[in-house]
């Protein structure tokens, strides 16, 4: 199968998806040229991000600091509700230490992080 060798060529098959979703419907054929056509594209185009704009795993931190967000918690508010200190909090947000298995567990539960992120693997 081909692949997109360059930038240049990304950026030309990003902008011909964007012409084709404009173009093609939730109820548009699915033998339509235009579906297949873009079904082709966007695969071409996810090879190519995957190989030169790969997402790798969040860090606890990050995913602690985006969820203090979503929730409107203060470190404090964190803190109280995982019934740590709040420089314990500080640390795990800063990443200077990692949790214990019986906090992990707390933070994964009462924060709905993934047990995988909060334990970093």
């Amino acid at each position: 199968m081909a692949t997109i060798k360059d930038k240049s060529r990304y950026d030309t098959v990003m902008s011909r998806i964007e012409e084709l979703m404009v173009q093609v419907e939730e109820d548009t054929p699915v033998t339509d040229k235009r579906v297949m056509e873009l079904d082709l594209l966007v695969e071409l185009a996810e090879e190519y991000e995957d190989e030169h704009f790969p997402i790798g795993t969040p860090s606890l931190p990050d995913v602690m600091k985006l969820r203090m967000y979503e929730m409107n918690l203060t470190q404090e508010k964190v803190a109280e509700l995982l019934g740590l200190s709040q420089s314990r909090i500080s640390n795990f947000l800063t990443g200077k230490t990692t949790p214990t298995l019986e906090v992990a567990r707390i933070i994964s539960i009462r924060l709905n992080i993934e047990p995988a992120i909060v334990l970093g693997v």
